[in-house]
């Protein structure tokens, strides 16, 4: 009989690695995220020392290469995000923002020095980074940004304002994308640098255990060796989104396993006219439905796992996998929520804290609504962003 919870038997697709990964993050997050994220969420905050803890099993940066980096598989990182969102997708963020935009920032775009200097630390989770490229008024299209960096001498001068920024309140390091006159550059600004700020968004309704900021950028002086040399252009931000939504293909698959595995339990707890209501049809239907997207989508995460580890991931392709899975693991959320009833939006049970962090999911990294342009003008050839 096919197990409930693996039913198309996907673990037998993963080697004897990928597995060793997965379930030591699944023991990690059992052991030291479980027990307490409920209360972080309502209490809106993230324990600063998950970073280094991250960090010590090499999550942070896990699948680049060198400065004290794994350099583990596109697979393996995918996994290791699915077991991080199963906990909450704040902590998967957490991770995805640091080694997926900060470092790989770095990592792709940066001199020796900047390499040498910050990825190491941030591997280990000594240091933390975030990513400013978001503007209060610019964000499915950012190169609209209206961050400038001005040359003054041999420094440069950054002003503007960045927004839905994890991790900006207690980053050490922010990687932060400006127009100059030579046109979009990325720097990597200290967040001691004079003129830095940044201010912690609060009364969110989702996301909760996940530091969200505003920074704001007020004459701020660094000098010609901040700048990301490799970096020209839109291309390299958009580079740097296109392995965080990867991440986010795999880590909702976690969320929606968790739902699923929630609503399925309880089901055949759960007592109403004489009988578990699992042996309900619309239940079981429920319950199915479930299931089917759910390993439909572990296996589309798997599928282009496999490709990126080949060097055959289309960034449209990326932009498939993300459209459809959080989608499927927005909907799987609400059914799950239903099946618990009135129980299902205390955090009691974490299926409405999933439901309200996929909300958020939904929109960051690139809305639904341009991924299906994406994957839109993928198929047709004709662009319908404006």
């Amino acid at each position: 009989m096919p197990d409930a919870m693996d039913f198309l038997g996907i673990d037998a697709l993963l080697d004897d690695e990928e597995r060793l990964i997965r379930d030591t993050v699944r023991a990690f997050v059992r052991d030291r995220i479980s027990p307490d994220i409920a209360q972080w969420f309502e209490e809106g905050t993230l324990p600063r020392e998950i970073g280094r803890e991250l960090g010590a099993l090499g999550l942070l940066g896990m699948h680049l290469h060198g400065y004290e980096c794994p350099g583990a598989s596109a697979v393996a990182y995918g996994i290791a995000c699915m077991e991080l969102e199963a906990g909450d997708a704040g902590v998967r963020s957490f991770a995805s923002v640091q080694g997926s935009l900060a470092m790989f920032a770095i990592h792709r775009f940066g001199s020796e020095e900047q390499k040498n200097e910050w990825l190491p630390a941030m591997a280990r989770g000594e240091k933390i980074g975030c990513f400013g490229l978001t503007e209060p008024d610019f964000g499915s299209n950012p190169a609209g940004m209206r961050t400038t960096a001005r040359r003054v001498g041999s420094d440069w001068a950054i002003d503007g304002t960045k927004m839905w920024i994890t991790n900006g309140s207690f980053a050490d390091v922010a990687i932060v994308w400006a127009n100059t006159d030579e046109g979009i550059a990325g720097f990597v600004v200290p967040t001691t640098t004079k003129g830095f700020s940044s201010n912690a968004i609060h009364r969110k309704l989702s996301l909760r255990a996940s530091v969200t900021s505003e920074l704001i950028l007020d004459n701020v002086r660094v000098p010609d060796s901040a700048r990301l040399p490799g970096a020209r252009g839109l291309g390299g931000p958009l580079a740097c989104l296109n392995e965080a939504r990867y991440g986010i293909i795999w880590g909702v698959m976690g969320a929606a396993r968790s739902c699923y595995a929630t609503a399925l339990e309880y089901a055949k707890s759960r007592v109403q006219f004489d009988r578990p209501i699992a042996g309900f049809q619309l239940t079981q239907e429920k319950l199915v439905n479930m299931l089917l997207e759910l390993q439909k989508g572990s296996l589309l995460a798997l599928h282009l796992g496999r490709m990126k580890d080949a060097g055959k991931l289309h960034p449209t392709q990326v932009s498939f996998g993300k459209l459809n899975n959080v989608r499927e693991a927005l909907t799987i959320a609400r059914e799950a929520r239903s099946i618990l009833g009135a129980n299902g939006v205390t955090l009691e049970y974490p299926v409405i804290r999933h439901m309200n962090n996929l909300e958020s999911v939904l929109t960051y990294e690139g809305t639904s609504e341009i991924h299906l342009l994406v994957i839109g003008q993928a198929i047709t050839g004709l662009a319908a962003f404006s």
